[in-house]
């Protein structure tokens, strides 16, 4: 054999190549290097893709949100949210996605009997499933959007702003929800829910949306700057302490029937005791 000259590789004899090829451990190294290469190919050309609400397109967004409330909402609302008469449920083709967050975040849907009164309860769904069932029925049709922070949050308003808030929630709520927000009874078996525990969003969209009995309060008729006002009103009655006997805040039927009881039944109780010791005398 001879040398190579100056500069020049050496080169490898076929005899060297073959023994290479044959070599226990070449053809996993081949699989590995093409399993790198075919994963480095797939992330540079691959689409991304997030299961988060807010990483996914409106597409994404209203394709998943369509499989969930196939599974969840469609035996009541049907396939399309045009609501099925027979199970008593309306359709969802123009309530907007403020509606679903409202029912579903407050555990109000999916409902067990539709030919009742829906209570709050525990929400089993999360965050990014309500967003995609919001974003399915919004796509169905008009109807209010789910709200930003700031258009419900109540901070940084002053104590005018306050009491307009209250005026404004004794004009258009307190017949129902009473002066105080604890709630009430209605006709027909409906109940008027406390707002005790409400927070600030779901009073917007209650107002907004109109569940149930609520009528809705557009925006023509009340601006979003006076329903922070509402809120602000609600969230200073619930965080200031009640003195005294309140007997719930219900309001004066409550007030008036324990008067009778306890007041004119104990003057009652009292002129019957005078009446007996006079006799005795």
């Amino acid at each position: 054999m001879r040398s190579p000259a100056p500069g020049e590789r050496p080169e490898r004899s076929s005899s060297t190549r073959r023994s290479l090829r044959r070599h226990k451990a070449a053809r996993p190294v081949l699989l590995l290097l093409s399993l790198v290469l075919v994963g480095a190919v797939y992330a540079a050309l691959a689409p991304a893709t997030s299961s988060s609400a807010e990483g996914a397109t409106d597409a994404q967004l209203i394709a998943r949100g369509k499989d969930l409330f196939a599974v969840n909402c469609a035996s009541c609302h049907g396939l399309n949210g045009e609501g099925l008469a027979q199970q008593g449920a309306p359709a969802l083709t123009n309530v907007g996605s403020a509606a679903v967050d409202f029912q579903v975040r407050t555990g109000r849907m999916p409902a067990a009997d539709t030919g009742v009164q829906a209570p709050p309860k525990e929400n089993t769904f999360t965050d990014d499933e309500i967003a995609a069932m919001a974003a399915y029925v919004a796509s169905l049709g008009s109807g209010p959007a789910t709200p930003d922070e700031d258009q419900y949050s109540p901070s940084g308003l002053t104590a005018e702003d306050v009491a307009k808030g209250g005026e404004l929630f004794r004009t258009n709520c307190s017949a129902c929800h009473n002066f105080k927000g604890a709630g009430g009874a209605l006709p027909n078996g409906v109940v008027a829910p406390s707002l005790q525990d409400a927070d600030a969003k779901t009073i917007w969209e209650a107002m907004r949306t109109g569940p149930g009995q609520m009528p809705v309060f557009a925006s023509g008729a009340i601006p979003d700057e006076d329903v922070q006002k509402v809120v602000a009103y609600v969230d200073q009655v619930n965080q200031t302490p009640s003195a005294g006997l309140t007997l719930g805040g219900i309001g004066p039927v409550s007030e008036g029937f324990w008067a009778w009881v306890a007041g004119i039944g104990s003057l009652a109780l009292f002129a019957v005791w005078i009446a007996t010791r006079g006799a005795r005398a």
